[in-house]
Order: structure tokens, then sequence, then C-alpha cells
């Protein structure tokens, strides 16, 4: 048996007044995905319990079928282990955005979306100026990038399970004066927060980038703490051996966390401009090497955290034609049985900007899916379906079929 996920993230959204009443889901032009609808079943999961955060970490890991309740750390050590960093159990891991943020306002989550590069040399400054040799700065993907605390033999890190920090991408156009982060621990985030506003103003890449009309990255934003994940490997639990497609460490740990190679794909930036196309065919040719593959792309989410209806529903149907539809012709031309799943990990709005707990959609067929009555895959069918996993990490056994 062979099996496919494919996860457009935070493509599940509400009805968009400009598409008059539709989602962009139904708007968009899915017949691949459409087909899997025809040919199996639809139904929803919730991947994100109320009392954990909105956000892929907690709703990935409840979709591969890990009980977030139980094994949900913070985000950011997900992404240390996406990088081979080994977390002693007194570290902590704290995920460090570069960010643009004016008179208050979070201009840019993504600092508009700086280079790796720019990145690096900015973080190099930050860690000469830290001045506190527990404290490591780790440049990873753009913005998108860590902070170690590391006690050693000092005193133990002050932060627990109740300091809380807020997403900048929830914040994106709103204030932030009320979110920064709060309880055991917090003061120190917040003045390395502030500090880092002063190291940054007048470094050579914010001056360069205003000199190109470019936002300037103004400070380092500290969320998504926690401490090293414990996680059984997904062979261990299903005997079948699985791979990762994706271009953000969130879920190239998750697959390093459960034992899953990761396949790197040219091209694949995590953004509304990747390379829908090589994704697709690398993950043809991974079909033919395990028993299971995840194809994670993450345009859909950025287009919302961007506001972009347009961009939404485009990167809707690119990852229908060149990822789906290549997809489930390689699994249907095989000769062998075969499941594939396509779903979101959780809804993000056009309308918020940013990820909301609630339903997803999702649509399976292949081998022993008895198909339904629903030839269309979107919320409005898969919510009138009938067919509900509930907490979300059951959908996982469900498709292996366990």
């Amino acid at each position: 048996m062979k099996y496919v996920i494919v996860i457009p993230d935070g493509c599940a959204d509400e009805p968009q007044e400009q598409l008059d009443g539709k989602t962009p889901l139904e708007a968009a032009n899915t017949p691949a995905m459409d087909a899997i609808a025809k040919q199996g079943v639809v139904g929803v999961a919730n991947h994100t319990p109320e009392n954990l955060p909105a956000g892929s970490s907690v709703a990935n890991m409840s979709l591969l079928g890990y009980d977030p309740q139980v094994n949900y750390t913070g985000r950011a050590p997900i992404e240390a282990a996406a990088q081979g960093i080994e977390l002693a159990d007194e570290d902590w891991c704290i995920r460090c955005n570069l960010v643009s943020v004016d008179d208050q306002i979070m201009k840019s989550f993504t600092a508009g979306h700086i280079s790796s590069e720019e990145a690096q040399s900015l973080l190099k400054t930050a860690q000469e100026k830290v001045g506190d040799d527990r404290l490591e700065f780790i440049p990873g993907v753009s913005y998108r990038n860590l902070l170690m605390f590391r006690p050693g033999s000092g005193p133990a890190a002050p932060f627990s399970n109740d300091t809380l920090a807020t997403p900048p991408h929830d914040l994106s156009d709103k204030t932030v004066e009320n979110d920064f982060p709060r309880g055991p621990g917090s003061d120190m985030l917040v003045e390395l927060m502030h500090q880092s506003n002063g190291w940054f103003a007048d470094h050579e890449v914010n001056t360069k980038r205003k000199a190109d009309g470019k936002l300037p990255a103004t400070n380092v934003w500290l969320w998504g703490l926690g401490r090293k994940p414990k996680l059984a490997s997904f062979e261990s639990i299903h005997g079948i051996k699985g791979a990762m497609i994706t271009a953000v460490d969130l879920l190239r740990g998750l697959a390093s966390l459960i034992g899953w190679d990761r396949i790197e794909v040219p091209g694949a930036t995590g953004y509304t401009d990747t390379d829908y196309a090589a994704k697709g065919d690398y993950a043809v040719e991974a079909i033919e090497k395990y028993d299971i593959v995840c194809v994670h792309v993450e345009a859909p989410d950025e287009a919302s955290h961007e506001g972009d209806l347009g961009k939404k529903i485009k990167a809707l149907e690119e990852i229908d034609t060149h990822i789906v539809a290549k997809i489930h012709k390689k699994l249907e031309s095989m000769g062998t049985d075969y499941r594939i799943l396509v779903t979101p990990d959780h809804p993000t709005y056009i309308s918020t900007k940013t990820h909301t707990h609630g339903n997803v959609p999702f649509t399976i067929c292949g081998a022993g899916i008895d198909a339904d009555a629903h030839d269309n895959y979107n919320e409005v069918t898969c919510d009138a379906s009938g067919l509900k996993k509930l907490p979300g990490d059951t959908l996982m056994k469900y498709f292996i079929g366990k």
C-alpha cells in the first residue's frame, strides 16, 4: 500500500463577500481535488484544541497522528530539530522572527521577506551585542530564526509553561503594545526585543534595504518557546516508512522527530513563489521509495497572512494542477493499492490574516474507501458529509486503515 498526504497549509477559510459567499477553496478551480472527493469521501477534522495555540505546530502534530495535548512542548524546539540542534532537558528554544514594527504597528512579520543572508548578518550583530553566553541566536531561513537558552551549570531558565508570547503573524497591521511576552521569564524576552531595536537601527543591512525601498528589520520578535519534545517514531506506531517534502523548518522538524526522511526540493521557498511543479515531480519520485509521502505547501497560509485573496486562490489552483493531479495520476498508474489524503492543518482567514481554531476539510480516496455522495472538495461539502474525525489526531489512523 502507498499513502500520500498533501497539506495546503491554512487553505480552510470562511465565505468571502468578494466571491459571492464562496470560500477561496470553493472558488478555486481544483479538478484534481474534486476527483479525489468524487472517488472517495470528504469530512472534517479539528487539529487545534481550544486550549492550545491555533498554529501549524499544534495542527500538523495532530494531523500526523500525535495528540498535541500529550506531545506538544512548543513550536521552536520542533524547528530546532529541523536544523539538527540537540536540546538538553534543561534547554529552552525560542522562535526568533525578524519583523518590521513602525509606531507600534506590525507592518511585516517577515521584515519584508528578508533574505537569509541579511538575517544572518543581523543575528551576528545580535549575538555580539547580547552579552550573555547562555543565549545563542541561530539563523534559519529568511525571517524564521531561533534563540537558544542553555543554562549549562548556571541557574535554570526562568521560563515555564505559563510563559506566553504572541506569534507575530497574528498581529499583521495591528498594534503590538499589548502583545509582548508575559509570564515567567518574559522580562528577559521583552528586554531583548527592545535592545534589538537599537542593534538594528543603523545596521548596514537596514541602511541598504531602506535605500532600496524595502522594509527594514526593526527588531527581533520572540515567541513559540518550549523544551525538547519526545515523539515515538511513526514507523514504530504504523509500521511504514515515511518522507516529508516541505520548505519550512517546522515540518522538517516534525519529520525528523518522527523518524521520516526529508526531501529537499530546489525552488521550494515556503512562499507563494514556490516551485509547485518541482514539488509535484519530487513527490512522484518519492512514492517509488517510501510507503508514505507527505507534501506540505505553505503558500495558501502565506497568502492568507497577507490578506491576498487572489494569491490564495492561485496557490490552491497551482497545488491542484502541479501536485495533487501529478501524484494521483502516478498512484493510479502503479498497479498497487494506495490512499491519498488532501487536508489543511488549520484555517487561516483572509479577513483576520491569522490562524484560527476550528474544523478543516479533508478528502480521501483509494483502496478500502467506499465513495460517499459528494463530488467536490470544499468546506461546505465536507461539513455536510457527517464524517468527522475529532479530535484531529484520529484522522491518521482512519487514513492508514487502523
